[in-house]
């Protein structure tokens, strides 16, 4: 019985050590000197702060401020821990009452806004995190951040414009815009 025990537990710890901890150490290692800003999570970093991730999307309720998908992660919005879906299927009551109730969200915030709103707006992504929004988010919003923020609406339209970004391999996904790098360019440019 020995014999059999003996050699399984050897090369149980041996990897451990080599796929538990070696390779591990080894991977984060390389991608620190590869990709130094990703490998630390892709943190926005100012004046020697971490104020967010470029990764992870944050709450912002104020109407001078664009705001990005709402979050499926309760009851704490953007809680990376908590990731993942409402899973609430397209046809669920549940889910329908409360789009319904941002949709009203969206319009008591711009009462002069008559456009249709848009998805991603009113819909958790998958994740529950999403940093991302679209491009017909952005415009939607574009006229209340302006009216309330006293700007011109062409400054605000290219802090959009330089805080879009594009398809991956330039063929990947939709144009999307970075909403917290878009807030913070807002308030670098008052």
């Amino acid at each position: 019985m020995r014999t059999l025990f003996r050699p399984a537990i050897v090369l149980f710890l041996l990897m451990t050590l080599l796929t538990g901890i070696a390779y591990p150490l080894v991977v984060t290692g390389i991608a620190k000197v590869v990709f130094p800003h990703q490998a630390t999570g892709s943190l926005i970093v100012r004046n020697g702060q971490a104020i967010g991730s470029e990764l992870i999307g944050q709450a912002f309720s104020d109407p001078k401020y664009f705001w990005g998908r709402p979050s499926a992660t309760a009851p704490m919005p953007y809680n990376g821990a908590a990731s993942g879906g409402s899973n609430l299927g397209p046809l669920n009551p549940a889910l329908l009452d409360v789009v319904k109730q941002r949709v009203a969200a969206l319009q008591a915030a711009d009462p002069e806004n008559k456009s249709l709103v848009p998805v991603d707006l009113v819909t958790a992504s998958a994740s529950g995190l999403d940093p991302h929004i679209s491009i017909a988010a952005a415009e939607y919003q574009l006229a209340r951040v302006v009216r309330v923020r006293g700007m011109k609406k062409e400054n605000v339209e290219r802090l959009v414009k330089a805080n879009t970004e594009s398809r991956l391999f330039g063929f990947l996904g939709e144009p999307r815009v970075n909403v917290l790098e878009l807030n913070l360019a807002l308030d670098r440019s008052e």
